[in-house]
């Protein structure tokens, strides 16, 4: 019988040696440095190893990154495409150029342009929201008068589409402005009478505008208080930590009421997509180790994003509570005339938390992921799902502009029978023990058939989504936030990022301006609070016209 191998041990201190006596060699400085990193590498895979929670994947993503779930085309696909354009031949290349622009040349002649496509880099005028408008006119010449070219014997007329031309100028993300006030005192009294501040310059310290700034950056560009610090002092603007947090608070302050009042319209939403991710709040990590093991809780940001009308709704509520708590405290508010909100969501049992009725339905690209991850080792099967259910999302982006009734009627026609035979298929592999059920392929099975009910209710229920992507895509804000600021020293603090944030959200879903909104809800802080309906994201006609001047 074989002895069994011994499995090296090694010390963190010994590697720390190591890396001293390597630093202390005559190797080159790029030799040394690339030890290092190998040295440290080992080093943090050694402590990952001495904690039994610690997973392959885990290891695999520290290594080597995060991967894309984009699946590249395979070879089968790409023939097939080949094959149609060969087919389509000139008939193709005509029905592009009739779908080109029309231009006129200096000769007469009508040309085509063909439209830009995709990723083509340029942005439309339209899209610079915060742009100053300047109207620029002929001074010299005007519509009638004949073209200044000597050889020609035209006359002008009014074209149809303006010349944009967009310049752009930088300034200081703050300006300072320092009035020296003349001071007359009077001889007899001593009273000093210093001179007004010129007309339209308010007696505030820090602006409206100010105060937007400070909060667009912090909560909507995730930049740390430190790093922002530091990047207004190299503009020659010192601005102190302690006093930003001030002005966050204050906008935090005059937003509450519209908060409160978003959360009311939240619960009366048609469809609330909701998800949750790591948040660390320093108070309450301190205050959890004097508690027993089983009352300890952790600390999650919960995002919201609701579907209400037209409109969409941005919640974030960071604390104890996962989001299904937060949305069942919503649904107790919800007007019980309306019609069964629908729930999308993971199938976390924390998210079905309440007693509230609703309409549970789950997310599509959770259950893909599951076979995409495994693709590798169980390629010819994962293929087969990934291609159902790529299928499914083909049909769902060829429903865009559908009414809900049309959009149901589509799918039904479509994607259900795509997925009946991809249920039947699953069925089969498990049943006749082609897959073995404990392995990850088998788990993902599982998975996808004890969730089919709610991963199929946008065949049955209107307006259902087939996904949760919404939210992930809102939680992706402050994913990076948490990357540069890593946390909230406070709950007080936290809960002013989730209000701040809320609005910023807000306003993006609804394609409104966040920095005009916070401005004109920071100089209406008391009308907001008295009227809250007045100064929702998407309703404040002001905010849009707002000029953007410190």
């Amino acid at each position: 019988m074989t002895q069994k191998e011994e499995i090296p041990q090694t010390e963190p201190a010994e590697i720390e040696h190591l890396i001293e006596q390597v630093k202390q060699s005559n190797l080159e400085q790029s030799a040394v440095d690339k030890l290092e990193r190998l040295l440290r590498l080992i080093l943090r895979l050694v402590e990952l190893l001495q904690h039994k929670n610690v997973s392959l994947k885990r290891l695999r993503t520290m290594v080597f990154g995060p991967r894309t779930e984009k699946r590249k085309t395979s070879d089968r696909h790409q023939e097939e495409e080949k094959k149609e354009e060969t087919a389509g031949g000139v008939a193709g290349s005509e029905a592009k150029s009739e779908a080109g622009e029309k231009i006129e040349t200096d000769e007469g002649a009508v040309e085509q342009r063909k439209p830009a496509g995709k990723g083509h880099g340029r942005r439309p005028a339209a899209a610079y929201r915060g742009a100053k408008i300047v109207e620029c006119r002929h001074q010299q010449l005007k519509a009638g008068d004949q073209c200044p070219d000597p050889g020609c014997e035209g006359r002008l007329y009014q074209y149809y589409r303006p010349n944009n031309f967009i310049q752009f100028t930088g300034r200081p993300m703050l300006e300072v402005s320092q009035y020296k006030r003349e001071v007359l005192r009077c001889a007899h009294c001593q009273e000093r009478y210093p001179a007004p501040l010129p007309e339209g310059v308010t007696g505030e310290k820090y602006t409206a505008t100010a105060d937007a700034t400070i909060a667009l950056v912090k909560y909507g560009g995730g930049q740390p208080w430190y790093r922002l610090s530091g990047l207004l002092e190299s503009m020659g603007v010192p601005f102190s930590e302690s006093v930003m947090w001030e002005r966050c608070e204050a906008v935090a302050n005059a937003g509450l009421p519209v908060f409160l009042l978003l959360k009311r319209m939240a619960g009366d939403g048609e469809v609330l997509s909701i998800d949750d991710t790591g948040l660390t709040i320093l108070e309450w990590e301190m205050e959890k180790q004097k508690l027993a093991a089983r009352e300890r809780r952790g600390t999650q940001m919960s995002g919201i994003v609701v579907k209400s009308g037209r409109r969409k709704i941005a919640l974030y509520a960071g604390g104890r509570n996962h989001a299904g708590e937060n949305v069942a405290e919503l649904l107790s508010q919800r007007s019980p005339k309306l019609k069964l909100p629908i729930i999308m969501s993971d199938a976390l049992a924390a998210n079905e938390k309440g007693e509230e009725p609703r309409i549970s339905a789950k997310c599509w690209a959770h259950a893909r992921r599951k076979f995409f991850e495994i693709a590798e080792l169980f390629p010819e099967q994962c293929r087969i799902v990934l291609d159902a259910i790529g299928q499914v999302y083909q049909f769902e982006s060829e429903t865009r502009g559908m009414s809900a009734e049309e959009r149901l009627q589509y799918h039904q026609e479509h994607s259900e029978p795509v997925l009946m035979e991809l249920k039947q298929w699953i069925k089969e592999q498990l049943q006749n023990r082609q897959v073995e059920p404990n392995s990850a392929l088998g788990e993902a099975m599982r998975y996808t058939l004890r969730h089919w009910e709610g991963l199929t209710k946008f065949l049955t229920v209107e307006h259902c989504p087939i996904d949760n992507n919404e939210v992930e895509r809102a939680l992706k804000r402050f994913v990076l936030f948490r990357k540069n600021s890593l946390f909230f020293k406070t709950e007080h603090g936290a809960d002013c990022g989730s209000i701040i944030m809320t609005l910023i959200e807000s306003c993006r879903l609804n394609g409104r301006d966040p920095w005009a909104y916070l401005v004109i809800l920071r100089k209406n802080a008391v009308a907001a609070r008295k009227n809250p309906e007045l100064f929702l994201p998407w309703d404040h006609a002001e905010a849009e016209s707002e000029p953007r001047a410190a």
